[in-house]
């Protein structure tokens, strides 16, 4: 009888192992496919580019090849909102050679990547702050850690107040900015959730921003909408002085918008990612 479940309980692994496995393979055939449709808008749209290191979705990628196009200057980043450190918008750059600021909300997350980023955080490449992030505190916080008036890269992910937060930032002028999206609010909408403090998502569509908002309002900033990822949960951006004829046209939110495919949101990239991985690199 013991043998038996045993049999059973090592045959029901085995049927939810290849599950998951199909279902992985599937997503990867679904992005596959899409990227391969962007691809002939031609080569100046960056979707067809999108890959996963660290990021969620495609996004490691689509920066690459912005500043692919752009260049760099000092290579220093702000990420608003980077979670556990094994999954955002920045981790690839630390590893080749980039330096810069997490901040993120949860005192959980932070000790994980205190605990896991030991040796790059005493490098100096690497500062994390802990603080439940508002309109009010975000530039003094930026401002405490980054010397540089000019950053490449500003990312922004805290599920509602994003542009409130982006808007409130002034101590830095980033080249690139990368900021998530409320997907549902198609273009032409026009959509900002109420700025609220004490926000936190609860799982329902009153949070973010639309993509239409961003493109209007972060024009008037100078910035111009060169994509999205596939999931249409990211928008890139890019300083105008920056974009001459390198990125697709229009950039408008009706040109660049992707719908929300949720189906094929944070598929992984074969191997668990590890804290270890950063600290024993040869790029350090």
């Amino acid at each position: 009888m013991f043998k038996s479940t045993k049999r059973i309980k090592k045959k029901l692994r085995s049927f939810l192992n290849n599950i998951i496995r199909y279902t992985e393979l599937n997503k990867k055939l679904v992005i596959a496919s899409l990227q391969e449709k962007e691809r002939q808008k031609g080569p100046k749209c960056l979707v067809h580019y999108g890959y996963k290191v660290y990021s969620k979705n495609e996004e490691d990628g689509m920066i690459a090849e912005i500043f692919n196009r752009i260049g760099t200057t000092n290579k220093v980043f702000v990420e608003i909102g980077a979670g556990d450190g094994l999954e955002n918008n920045t981790l690839t750059l630390l590893f080749e050679g980039w330096k810069g600021l997490w901040i993120e909300s949860s005192s959980k997350s932070c000790n994980k990547m205190r605990n896991g980023y030991r040796k790059t955080i005493e490098s100096g490449r690497l500062k994390i702050v802990n603080a439940f992030i508002t309109k009010d505190n975000i530039d003094s916080l930026i401002d405490c850690d980054i010397e540089e008036a000019e950053i490449d890269l500003l990312s922004i992910d805290v599920d509602g107040n994003d542009y409130h937060i982006l808007n409130a930032v002034k101590c830095i002028k980033p080249r690139a900015l990368v900021i998530e999206t409320n997907v549902k609010f198609h273009p032409p909408i026009m959509y900002c959730m109420q700025y609220n403090e004490k926000h936190i998502w609860d799982g329902s569509d009153n949070y973010g921003v639309s993509l239409k908002f961003l493109e209007v309002k972060l024009k008037e900033k100078g910035y111009l909408l060169v994509g999205c990822n596939l999931t249409g949960s990211n928008a890139f951006f890019v300083r105008q002085d920056l974009v001459e004829d390198k990125f697709y046209e229009p950039f408008t939110a009706e040109n660049h918008y992707q719908p929300g495919r949720f189906e094929i949101a944070t598929h992984q990239s074969g191997h668990r990612p590890s804290y270890d991985t950063l600290d024993n690199s040869l790029s350090e």
